[in-house]
């Protein structure tokens, strides 16, 4: 496809439509930013950045962008492999010896990938009771990681979303270099892009200029966010429209790195299966409607980013907001489906399976051999929607009638299979779920005291079956526990960001297996 030329005019409307809603009085803000062949060509927000002082969010407004600033770690390792002082394909211990031995070789190029089956740091320090408004520091964090004896899957093998080894690659950088990430990160990146209001903020008690607030939604009203863990290369940038428009421009022109960097960045690679990654190096790789696209999103308490380019288009789409209820990702697709209109050869839309074959769909899924389970509904206005971890994601309809997540490159594919559901996860791998029964008996020897010498932290089981955790920093809970299906427990968990649950599998011998998004297969032991 050739890119045409953008009608700015009803750019502009289209924009300003899916502002509105911010612009309500009270309601926290949004900035939305459309950069065409490495130009800002459209930049408008609303709302406020500060709803205490009233004061609104502006062209230069600072923003926590989140995940966002994993590409940017990525690309501070290739500039240092660049330079011939680290390689994609050293092994990750060489700069981290803190490390334990894992049972398998994780080489830097697998963390910049989401392939090393690391365990995800903000989910081993919710099991033992922390949540992310409470104070985390980054030898916290690291000592978690530590603790750990195994991984989720052999490196190289799955996807799994991992702040883990960001966090690592982050470390391996200042290593490296010899000087902090951020330290680096200006000089090498920043600086030489005119990103003057970009920077690195390793923790969130650090005084930011025009830093908008976070807030997240509360009973007719707003509260302020809270969050209290060390910042890195997982998540530490803070940064805005105008200077994520000159990162936009870099993917163009290749100032900061050169044409290796960008390519090097957008540069997907093959599970030891032979399937392709949709994960590039910091980046998603995806399509809206035929067109190809990569980015990333980002999401703290309080902070949500979109960061989304066509590259065949020379498009990109910037949406940065501390409303913690809104959807940037929702709000940046309806920008790049009003950029590309009129497009020739643009994939038509797959209509939704007919309502009764999206009822069939619907209801609790359980696979108690994996200690897995998700829940599929339909929204109000009839959307089909599925829950997982208990977070909800859309989903979205695909020719053959499947359903498939939307949610970048999170890979959950249904297909009717008999009274079952067949789930096409990562790397194609495939598992059938059984509907749950319509009901399930609670376990009565559950009660007592169970161990996880890889969390450091200690459950106990009431006898009105609900968990306290007491970690190596915090008491959580206490938890409640929903049979599920035989052998197979929902531990529902409330947060700052979800209200999750993690799956918790019965073991023979009277263990524990807990299973969450991010870190799985982690054992209690019963102790008493």
């Amino acid at each position: 496809m050739a890119a045409r030329d953008l009608d700015l005019m009803s750019l502009e409307r289209r924009v300003e439509a899916l502002l509105a809603p911010f612009a309500a009085k009270g309601s926290p803000g949004c900035t939305i930013g459309i950069v065409r062949d490495g130009a800002l060509v459209l930049h408008r927000s609303a709302g406020l950045a500060s709803i205490e002082h009233e004061v609104p969010v502006g062209p230069s407004t600072t923003f926590r962008i989140a995940s966002v600033t994993k590409q940017f770690t990525c690309a501070a390792a290739l500039l240092l492999a660049e330079d011939g002082v680290l390689s994609p394909e050293d092994d990750l211990a060489a700069f981290i010896p803190e490390l334990p031995d894992l049972g398998a070789r994780v080489t830097v190029d697998h963390v910049m990938r989401n392939t090393s089956g690391i365990r995800d740091m903000l989910e081993l320090m919710r099991l033992g009771g922390l949540d992310l408004s409470d104070a985390c520091t980054g030898a916290d964090l690291l000592a978690a990681i530590c603790r750990q004896r195994g991984l989720n899957f052999a490196p190289g093998s799955r996807f799994l979303y991992s702040n883990s080894g960001f966090f690592l690659l982050g470390l391996a950088v200042e290593r490296a270099a010899g000087m902090p990430l951020g330290a680096f990160l200006e000089q090498r990146i920043f600086t030489p892009l005119g990103m003057t209001r970009t920077r690195l903020t390793p923790t969130t008690s650090e005084l930011v200029p025009g830093l908008a607030t976070g807030y997240l939604p509360a009973t007719g009203n707003f509260t302020r966010a809270a969050h209290g863990f060390a910042l890195g290369g997982e998540g530490g940038l803070v940064s805005c429209v105008e200077d994520l428009a000159l990162w936009a421009r870099n993917y163009e022109t290749g100032r900061v790195g050169g044409p290796a960097l960008v390519e090097a960045l957008q540069q997907r690679a093959r599970f030891t299966n032979g399937a392709l990654n949709l994960y590039a190096r910091g980046l998603e790789a995806g399509e809206h409607r035929g067109v190809p696209t990569i980015g990333h999103g980002g999401l703290w308490p309080g902070y949500k980013t979109a960061f989304l380019r066509a590259p065949a288009e020379r498009l990109a789409v910037i949406v940065i907001t501390n409303h913690g209820g809104a959807d940037p990702g929702a709000i940046a697709a309806q920008v790049l489906e009003a950029a590309l209109a009129g497009t020739a050869g643009l994939t038509p839309v797959p209509p939704l399976p007919a309502h009764a074959a999206l009822e069939a769909m619907t209801g609790r899924w359980v696979n108690a051999g994996e200690g897995a389970s998700f829940d599929v509904f339909l929204d109000p206005a009839g959307q089909p929607m599925a829950r997982s971890h208990g977070v909800p994601f859309a989903l979205a309809p695909l020719p053959d009638g499947a359903l498939t997540a939307r949610r970048g490159v999170f890979c959950f594919t249904l297909r009717p299979a008999g009274a079952a559901l067949e789930v096409e996860a990562d790397a194609g791998q495939r598992s059938v779920f059984q509907r749950a029964p319509a009901e399930a008996a609670m376990p009565e020897n559950l009660p007592g005291r169970y161990a996880c010498a890889e969390l450091g932290t200690e459950w106990t089981i009431g006898d009105d079956r609900r968990v306290s955790a007491r970690g190596p920093h915090a008491v959580g809970g206490p938890w409640r526990l929903e049979p599920v299906a035989p052998g197979l427990l929902r531990m529902h968990v409330p947060g700052s960001l979800f209200d999750t649950w993690y799956d918790i599998r019965l073991l023979p011998g009277g263990a524990l297996e807990a299973n969450g998004a991010r870190a799985r297969r982690l054992v209690f032991e019963r102790i008493s």
